[in-house]
């Protein structure tokens, strides 16, 4: 087996990332308030995850993979980040994903790269890259700080695998 650089990378960061995420999905203390879960979106021609092709996303000219996803039936931009824990929306995008939050909501403090933050933990109950789509992902909303919404691993380590190459990014489900 052959391992380029740039996969050997992309793993050392996965498994980084996996501690992380196990970490801190340990520091959010209990299931996500009732009221910000959005209601699942049935999509009945959706092909069966065992039929599922891989998607491919590819590297912007800014050096970033962004995925251009479905959330709970409605359009995000994300910008995949293993090292991002789970999940993490901007306020902008769970308003535009219908999610209805309170400043009360905002309860758990999380470290992000600009430092510390004051996030909402909330459900997806579908998150979609082209054909690869996971259900019930944790997420949360950060108050404030966050320029853009991230792919982090609680959505990327519930796949099969993803690889990354020097433009683009496969995603397996």
């Amino acid at each position: 087996m052959r391992l380029g650089l740039s996969n050997l990378a992309a793993a050392a960061m996965a498994v980084g990332s996996a501690f992380t995420a196990a970490w801190w999905l340990n520091q959010l203390d209990g299931p996500a308030p009732a009221h910000a879960a959005v209601p699942v979106v049935v999509q009945q021609d959706w092909p069966e995850r065992s039929q599922a092709s891989a998607a491919q996303v590819l590297r912007a000219p800014d050096g970033h993979w962004w995925a251009d996803a479905m959330v709970d039936g409605r359009a995000v931009r994300l910008m995949v980040d293993t090292g991002a824990t789970v999940v993490a929306l901007t306020p902008q995008d769970a308003r535009r994903l219908g999610l209805k939050l309170t400043p009360g909501d905002y309860s758990h403090e999380i470290t992000t790269a600009a430092g510390p933050a004051r996030a909402a933990r909330v459900r997806l109950a579908s998150l979609s890259v082209g054909a690869v789509r996971v259900l019930d992902v944790d997420a949360v909303v950060v108050e404030r700080g966050l320029p853009h919404s991230l792919l982090g691993m609680s959505w990327l380590g519930r796949l099969s695998g993803f690889e990354a190459s020097a433009d683009s990014l496969t995603l397996r489900p």
